[in-house]
Formats: structure tokens, sequence, C-alpha cells
């Protein structure tokens, strides 16, 4: 079994606050680490997508008093959003540590109940798909790139049955899982939305466009976009401003936000042809991000920039809302050197740190104080920022 990164942050948030809340999407790994928990601190697991616990809920004040001092955890807690206040009362009533673990496959704040009722009451994480530190030792990482991080799709015995699982993750999502979730949007228009994303992946998001395409408007285009943003199916990068006398492009850009199911949705089922394919170049930078943003320390944001004139950099780490690392993602491993729009950009907003991602092995100064990265050392420069 894979030991999850987040797992000394749980135990460490459990000893410091009295509930800790776990999101993630479906089928991350949310409830196999829940129970890693669960064994090193005899807590008490519920599971509100089995029927056969739900009577324990009649009386959630009841049931935490049959458990006095043990930690309990909830999965799939926005089945109940019922429960959220009872949560609410029961922290202010008694706050030691560990009392809660509550799990969740919506983003916190979806539910407008759920974010007032638990405001400042708990410390909320999020599980992202296994990323390359996690699986280093038992995975390549151009399978981690292909197959994506859902653990059963990385670690199924062949690409045929990890394909198949990733399809059948996509059918069942849009079928059951959207309104099990509380999303109440047509799934067939969902699902051309997320086929049209996986086209246009990492591309400027354009609702007027999409919208017209699906025969929906711009506010119900948004709405949808929302949704899959808060199952954590899509990212969003927002684009980085400054008053430098510029016109800037002000629309977010959009990734999947798992780089297998963008390609179950291509058809892409190997290496060669993933190469082979258009999006290639954005599919790398799309795993570039979902890497980089498992790795960042959260006082970090993620950003981007590009003027009007065509001048850009793919990514654009920021500390305290301040320009500190500038990211060019490139696939080309012959001649891996970022645009002049790149070296301008960096010289204007005065970036000190400006590094090319690509899927190489060498570390190599380049022109204008960039240095060329492979993806294993970006994301070991990257968890050594919390203690520069």
């Amino acid at each position: 079994m894979i030991e999850r990164a987040l797992l000394p942050t749980i135990l460490e948030r459990l000893r410091q606050t009295p509930a800790v809340a776990l999101f993630g999407p479906r089928q991350v790994g949310k409830t196999t680490l829940a129970k890693q928990v669960q064994k090193r601190l005899n807590a008490v697991f519920f599971d509100l997508e089995d029927p056969r616990q739900l009577p324990a809920f009649d009386d959630p004040f009841a049931l935490f008093k049959a458990n006095p001092g043990r930690l309990i955890i909830i999965d799939e807690a926005q089945r109940r959003p019922e429960l959220f206040p009872v949560l609410r009362v029961a922290i202010d009533e008694d706050r030691q540590p560990g009392r809660f673990l509550i799990l969740g496959s919506a983003a916190p704040g979806r539910s407008r109940q759920s974010a007032e009722s638990l405001a400042g009451r708990l410390s909320n994480l999020t599980l992202p798909p296994l990323s390359w530190p996690e699986i280093a030792v038992t995975v390549p990482l151009p399978e981690l790139w292909l197959r994506g991080g859902f653990p059963r799709a990385l670690l199924a015995p062949d690409m045929e049955a990890s394909l198949t699982w990733r399809r059948d993750y996509l059918s069942c999502f849009f079928e059951r899982d959207l309104r099990q979730l509380g999303f109440d949007l047509n799934p067939e228009r969902m699902r051309r939305l997320f086929t049209m994303l996986a086209h246009l992946h990492g591309q400027p998001w354009n609702a007027a466009q999409l919208g017209r395409s699906l025969d929906v408007g711009i506010h119900t285009a948004n709405r949808y976009l929302e949704a899959l943003e808060h199952t954590y199916l899509v990212r969003r990068v927002q684009p980085y401003f400054t008053n430098l006398g510029k016109r800037l492009r002000k629309t977010p850009k959009v990734y999947l936000a798992e780089v297998g199911l963008l390609h179950a949705v291509l058809g892409i089922s190997s290496h060669a042809d993933l190469l082979l394919n258009p999006v290639a170049g954005f599919s790398w930078e799309g795993f570039v991000l979902q890497q980089m943003a498992a790795a960042l320390p959260t006082a970090w944001e993620i950003a981007f920039w590009r003027t009007a004139g065509g001048a850009e950099i793919d990514f654009l780490l920021l500390q305290a809302g301040q320009p500190r690392i500038a990211i060019e993602a490139k696939l080309n491993t012959t001649a891996p050197r970022p645009r002049r729009g790149f070296h301008e950009s960096c010289a204007d907003l005065q970036v000190p740190n400006r590094w090319v991602v690509y899927p190489g092995d060498a570390v190599l100064p380049l022109a204008h104080d960039c240095e060329l990265l492979p993806l294993p050392v970006l994301i070991t420069r990257l968890q050594q920022l919390s203690v520069i």
C-alpha cells in the first residue's frame, strides 16, 4: 500500500484542531487514507454512502457522546448537509483536538450551509491524485504522465485495464456522481463540455463560444465549469495582473485537472500515441501544473501571464502576491528553449527564478539567467520552498 504524503499533515492537524476536512475527487484515495488514520488513532469510521450506517446519524449527538475521546471519521459527509450545523454545535461545546475527520468529494464552500456552519472551526486539506514523489520508486514518470494519478488507473495491471477504468470513472461521474454530490445539471451537456475542454486543454476559457456549442447561455456555461471545478475535474489558472502599461489577457486558462482523464477522453492509449497527438504539448503543460500544485507549499499561488501582443509565461509562482518563479513547460527534449516573449516578460516582471521544465534528465543553464530542469528536480525545489 502506498503511504500518501499528506498523512503526516493530517495527523499533525488532528493534534492541533478539533476537526479536519479532507476533500478531493472521487476514487482518489481519501477513504484508504482515512483508514490509515483510523488504525493509527483508534478512530471510529462511518461511511454515509453505506445505508447500513445511516441510522447511526438519526441522533448524531448520541453517537458523539457514545464515542468520548475518540476521533470520529465521517466519509462522504456532503450526503448529509444537515449534519454540518450539528457538527458546529458539537465542536463549540468541546474544542479538544482530534474530534472529527470529515471526508468529501466536493470542494468546501460549494454548500453555503456547510461553509457557514463550520467556518473557522476546521482545517481544510485537499488530497490530489498520486504525485511523482509518492510513486517514484514503483512507477516510471512517463507512465504517471500517461495514466494519471488515480490509484486504480495508475496501478492497473495493463494499459487496457487502466483506460477502461478511467472511461468507466467518467461515465459514472456524469451519470450518477454529479447528482449525488448535489449538482442538478444536465449530465449529457456536462459530458460534452468536459470533452470540449479536453480538446481545449490549457487554453483560455471562452464561455460565450462554449455556451453556443452547448446551446446554453454564458451564465449556464460558467455554472457548468464551476461544477467541474468544485468536483476537482477541472482547474482554472488565473492571470496575474500588474500595472506595466501593457494590455493583458484577463480570462483564465482551463485545464482538465487530471491528465489521465484527459488522455482517456482523447483515446490516447500509449506513450507513442500521446507524443503524436496535437494536444501533447498542452498535456505536458497540464502534467507539470498537476505536479506543481501537489508540491507547492500552501502559502504559494499559481498564475500565468499573457499580454495582448502574445508575450507569455506559462506559470508564475507567487509568494505574497509577488512573482518569484517563472516556469515554461517544454515537451521538446532536443532544443527546449523558451520563446522571446518569455524572456521579455520575466524582465518586465523582474522574476528572479526562471525555469524551463522538460521531460529530460539534465539540469542545464540557458540564456537570460534561465535554467533547464527535469520535472523531478522542479518538484524537489518546490518542496524546499517551505524551508527557504
